[in-house]
């Protein structure tokens, strides 16, 4: 089991007891420019948060970066290709090894190192955190950390590549964020917008002339749990079902042949008849490329799907835009990154 970064000298974080960041500091260069972007509050909410990245691999390497980059205010962490370690490194846990180099990027982000089982924990542990981020783990203990993140009401978000392929998932149990505007001729209403977002408060401010409109909507998520039994089925609108992605089928039969074996396919005869009968269970004939891409890393689409987490996690501590609802699929053949709003019952809403 990967492990997760408590540095020797650095204690984890206790969000109860952490110290606000002052108004001089977030002023300072090194944060002016991402204030200019989405203002002082939603910074501020940054420099306090204590996120936790389980498993240091390619993609959670561009995760760690563009969050250290951002001013976030605590990082524990767990360690593949990765620029954040050289050859001295050789021996040593990854999370220890990459502490460093993360910490130099930004001195002024706590880089904390853990590297025990994320199972051993229990709720105790992930709620002294404000976003916790699982990358590259089994089926089963995504399941297990996410149930122990909503019992502590914790966003949470899991996330893999395979190669050419990948996906994110975000369960963010009930968040609110604030879509900014100019106001229209049309009235915004309180009202259900789709299955999993409403518009729960309008209030507005002059600005230059202009009336500027501050719309507040809450978005709700379903569990993974809940959501690896969704399916592609006839009750999808046809424009949605055309816009999913063979790598929807290929990840959740992956998760399935992980659980069986206890590892990753291999590009190998009995791999491959296994996998495609999981496949084929999910009406899909999409079987080689994913097999043989499983085990493999490439540092172009870790980036993609890297920068697309790390900007949906700096939305959500912001509390500003549409947050991923809630499994992005990544396919590097045709370069598609489409969202799908997947729910256990029921017409799901359309794809992003």
């Amino acid at each position: 089991m990967a492990p997760s970064i408590t540095s020797k000298n650095v204690p984890t974080p206790d969000i109860g007891s952490a110290s606000e960041a002052t108004a001089a500091e977030l002023r300072s260069s090194l944060y002016d420019r991402q204030i200019r972007l989405w203002g002082m509050e939603a910074q501020a909410r940054m420099r306090n948060a204590h996120i936790l990245v389980i498993t240091i691999k390619a993609l959670s390497n561009e995760v760690l970066k563009n969050l250290v980059l951002a001013g976030i205010g605590s990082l524990t962490e767990d360690l593949g290709a990765q620029f954040f370690i050289s050859g001295e490194s050789v021996g040593l846990n990854r999370a220890e090894a990459a502490a460093p180099a993360l910490q130099r990027s930004n001195p002024r982000v706590a880089v904390n190192v853990d590297i025990s089982d994320p199972r051993s924990k229990g709720a105790g542990f992930y709620s002294k955190f404000d976003i916790v981020i699982s990358t590259e783990l089994d089926l089963d203990c995504l399941l297990y950390i996410n149930d122990t993140t909503r019992e502590c009401n914790r966003p949470f978000y899991a996330a893999a590549s395979y190669g050419m392929y990948g996906y994110i998932f975000a369960d963010l149990i009930r968040h609110d964020f604030i879509i900014e505007r100019e106001k229209s001729d049309v009235r915004t209403e309180l009202k259900q917008e789709t299955r999993t977002r409403s518009v729960t408060a309008v209030r507005e401010r002059k600005d230059s002339g202009k009336t500027v409109e501050f719309v507040t909507k809450q978005e709700v998520y379903s569990p993974l749990r809940s959501v690896i039994s969704s399916k592609v089925d006839s009750t999808w609108r046809p424009r949605r079902r055309r816009m999913v992605p063979n790598v929807l089928p290929g990840v959740k039969a992956l998760w399935k042949f992980q659980q069986a074996h206890n590892h990753l396919t291999e590009a190998k005869r009995e791999d491959f008849a296994e996998m495609a009968r999981l496949i084929m269970e999910a009406n899909s004939n999409f079987i080689g490329p994913f097999v043989e891409n499983a085990t493999s890393e490439m540092a172009p689409v870790a980036a993609v799907l890297g920068g697309i987490l790390a900007q949906d996690v700096i939305n959500v501590l912001g509390k500003r835009e549409q947050p991923l609802q809630n499994f992005l699929v990544f396919d590097g053949d045709t370069a598609a990154a489409p969202i799908l709003a997947l729910h256990p019952e029921g017409e799901e809403d359309g794809a992003a």
